[in-house]
């Protein structure tokens, strides 16, 4: 039984290899910042913090860091989940939890993506 790509829409493998790289580089440049924020200003108040965190470039920033490990983390579970989650090596209750696995970490995802749009532009 072949497992269909279900990231890409239709398109080959190669656009989920994209976003996976693309994405990590957005993860590691957010990464540098904020630790370089933090080693260069290792005594940072919480009102400094807030105040950085609130320059709409940073929120920016900080929406396509979420953004990009919701992206990262989906398609690193869906190779997981059709990798090791099989009919061939689990039998018929393979496909059952790999639609189980691919749905909790649907809603995590979404969950994590919305919670992180409200921690960063609400109120």
């Amino acid at each position: 039984m072949a497992v269909t790509a279900v990231t890409n829409l239709g398109r080959n493998g190669l656009s989920d290899w994209l976003v996976q790289r693309i994405s990590a580089v957005i993860l590691l440049a957010y990464s540098v910042f904020i630790v370089g924020y933090l080693v260069y200003n290792p005594d940072v108040t919480y009102a400094e913090w807030k105040d950085l965190m609130s320059l709409t470039c940073i929120k920016i920033f900080s929406l396509a860091a979420v953004m990009s490990l919701v992206a990262h983390g989906w398609i690193g579970m869906w190779g997981i989940a059709t990798d090791y989650l099989t009919d061939r090596l689990m039998g018929p209750k393979g496909s059952v939890l790999r639609w189980l696995f691919l749905l909790g970490c649907a809603a995590f995802c979404f969950v994590y993506l919305f919670w992180g749009i409200q921690i960063l532009w609400g109120n």
